[in-house]
């Protein structure tokens, strides 16, 4: 019987070329000169504004090769800068990755993570225009998206105002059940989340307040109150299935939309009332009359936790 050989490391010279080859520069858009040159060429529309995020994945925090496939990575390396731009009420334009590679890290394992990453970005019309290619210790993506948006209609965290109604656009706390569990729905959404574009583009003009939920909705509600400088009271939690109130609260990484919107405003059907915008000190959360403290996730101050994967954790790094 004769045996597979190993599939060997990537030289930068091949795996750009490579890279290249699966990427042509789509035809209009915007896109002008992608892989290859010093620079991308993109040239925007009129009347547009351009909105900028980066996010990076990061191998035992974000991540771990034993446990998260490939392509499940390169997936949600995009999903996660394109939830950004549909925070925004934004559509993406083009996306740029930087991607050091570790020991050990093979051809085989880099074609899937491109196929995981392409794929996705083909459902978006998102073209992969540039990055770079390094080697590091650990594996790192990191993930620049250029969306864009009318001028003056992006959606911005510190428009929320007294008398809104807070809203979420689905049940929360799945992602935080499929880290734990490794299987079913919730594990799907975990490791491929889909993000809201649409949504976001249906809010322009309806929310006052919005942003996406990365890292838990006790933290992430108090980021957008102390931006708004007003405070919040929530009335109830929609609940992923077989996820816990305290999964919904501070697991993180659902990347469904938190936003505010006057209580006479028409709203999208798949949004769900979650408590209303009320005077106070900024960033006070309260559920059910007493304080909700902002326990969701939060680098820094985990930073004794380096090294450890993200199913060791049992929580969601994301900023």
């Amino acid at each position: 019987m004769t045996k597979t050989p190993p599939s060997e490391a990537p030289s930068e010279l091949k795996l750009i070329e490579r890279i290249r080859a699966r990427v042509p520069v789509p035809k209009g858009g915007g896109a002008v000169l992608g892989i290859g040159d010093d620079c991308a060429i993109f040239r925007p529309r009129a009347g547009e504004e351009l909105l900028f995020t980066t996010d990076m994945m990061i191998e035992n925090v974000h991540f771990h090769r034993l446990t998260h496939p490939a392509a499940e990575v390169g997936w949600k390396t995009l999903a996660r800068g394109l939830s950004d731009i549909a925070a925004m009420g934004g559509e993406p334009r083009f996306c740029l990755l930087s991607l050091a590679l570790a020991d050990g890290t093979d051809q085989k394992w880099v074609d899937a993570f491109y196929r995981g990453l392409l794929k996705l970005a083909a459902k978006y019309r998102v073209p992969l225009m540039g990055g770079d290619i390094a080697a590091a210790e650990i594996l790192v993506a990191d993930i620049v998206v250029c969306g864009g948006a009318p001028t003056g209609k992006a959606l911005r965290r510190d428009g929320a105002r007294p008398g809104d109604v807070i809203y979420v656009t689905g049940p929360l706390g799945g992602a935080a059940l499929g880290l734990e569990t490794g299987k079913g729905a919730a594990w799907k959404k975990h490791s491929t989340p889909e993000p809201r574009i649409e949504l976001g583009r249906e809010l322009r003009g309806t929310a006052t307040a919005c942003m996406d939920l990365s890292d838990g909705v006790s933290l992430d509600l108090h980021r957008l109150c102390t931006a708004s400088g007003v405070g919040a009271e929530l009335e109830s939690i929609p609940v992923f299935k077989g996820a816990t109130l305290d999964h919904a609260l501070h697991g993180g990484e659902d990347y469904e939309l938190l936003f505010t919107a006057p209580a006479t405003a028409k709203v999208p059907k798949a949004a769900i009332r979650i408590g209303t915008i009320v005077r106070g000190k900024p960033g006070a959360v309260t559920m059910n009359g007493a304080p909700l403290a902002p326990m969701g996730y939060d680098h820094l101050k985990r930073s004794k936790t380096a090294g450890r994967s993200s199913r060791d954790l049992g929580e969601f790094p994301d900023v």
